[in-house]
C-alpha cells in the first residue's frame, strides 16, 4: 500500500463511516477530520478535482476548476490546501521542467521523463530510477526523491530527428 493508501487507511481506523470507504473523496475528507481539519467547500471541490480530473495539474489549473464551483476561492487557499494534502500523503508535487510545480495523487506515484524539445512527459515506474538512487547514496551519501523531479532529455521522436550534440 502506498503512502496515500496508508494515509487513507489511517483515516478509516480513526472512525470513518463504512459508507465513506467506497468514495475516495470522502476518505480524504475523513482523514482531514481525523487530523483536526475542517471540511470546507474549497477543500471538498479541490479533492474532487484531484480525483476526477487529469493528472499533473498546476495550482492555477486546479484553482480554475475549483472557482467554477466556488468563485470566491483564492489561489492562496488552493496552495494551502495542497500543502496540507501533501503533508497527509494524499498528493505529491513534481517539477516537470521549467514550469510551475504540478500535483498528482500520491497513490499514482511515478517518475517523469520530460522531452526538452516537444515537452512530452513520460510517466515511468519508480524502479527505473533504482540504480540512480543506489549510486547517489553510495557515492555521495545523497538520497534522491525521484517523484519530485523530472529527468530532462529527448523523447524517442525528437532524439531520432536531431541527435544531441556533445
Amino acid at each position: 500500500m502506498g503512502r496515500t493508501g496508508d494515509a487513507l487507511a489511517a483515516g478509516r481506523s480513526a472512525g470513518a463511516p463504512p459508507a465513506a470507504r467506497s468514495d475516495p473523496v470522502e476518505e480524504v475528507l475523513d482523514l482531514l477530520r481525523a487530523r483536526g481539519g475542517r471540511v470546507t467547500t474549497s477543500r471538498r471541490v479541490l479533492i474532487a478535482a484531484l480525483f476526477g480530473g487529469e493528472d499533473h495539474r498546476t495550482a492555477d489549473e486546479l484553482a480554475r476548476v475549483v472557482q467554477q464551483v466556488a468563485p470566491d476561492v483564492h489561489l492562496s487557499t488552493i496552495y494551502r490546501n495542497l500543502e496540507e494534502l501533501e503533508a497527509l500523503g494524499v498528493v505529491v508535487h513534481a517539477h516537470l521542467g521549467h514550469g510551475p510545480a504540478t500535483y498528482h495523487l500520491a497513490s499514482e506515484t511515478h517518475g517523469h521523463l520530460v522531452c526538452e524539445v516537444c515537452d512530452a512527459t513520460i510517466e515511468v515506474p519508480l524502479p527505473v530510477f533504482a540504480a540512480l538512487e543506489v549510486e547517489a547514496r553510495r557515492r555521495y551519501g545523497f538520497v534522491i526523491d525521484p517523484r519530485h523531479f523530472a529527468v530532462l532529455g529527448r523523447c524517442s521522436s525528437c532524439g531520432a530527428a536531431a541527435p544531441r550534440q556533445g
